[in-house]
């Protein structure tokens, strides 16, 4: 290893590039999965009242259910924008 080459840093092959981006949609579609089956709806109404007073874009929320034994937990995050 030359002293130049421990600044570059390592860069990834294309296939380990590719093996995580896909391990990352089967997750997130493994989450999908297991949606109760109004969920997609009522994201979109919730978002529809947050836009009534706040213009934000589809990125700028994340939405996570979290299952216990006795009850389902909805997790809203909303990165609202400075003023």
């Amino acid at each position: 290893m030359s002293f130049l080459d421990y600044f570059k840093g390592k860069k990834k092959n294309t296939a380990n590039v590719a093996k995580e981006r896909l391990q990352i949609i089967v997750a997130h579609e493994r989450g999908q999965r297991e949606q109760p089956d109004y969920l997609p709806k009522l994201q979109q109404e919730i978002l529809e009242v947050i836009r009534k007073y706040v213009q934000i874009s589809d990125d700028m929320v994340q939405v996570e259910v979290d299952r216990n034994d006795s009850c389902s937990v909805l997790e809203l995050n909303v990165t609202l924008p400075e003023r």
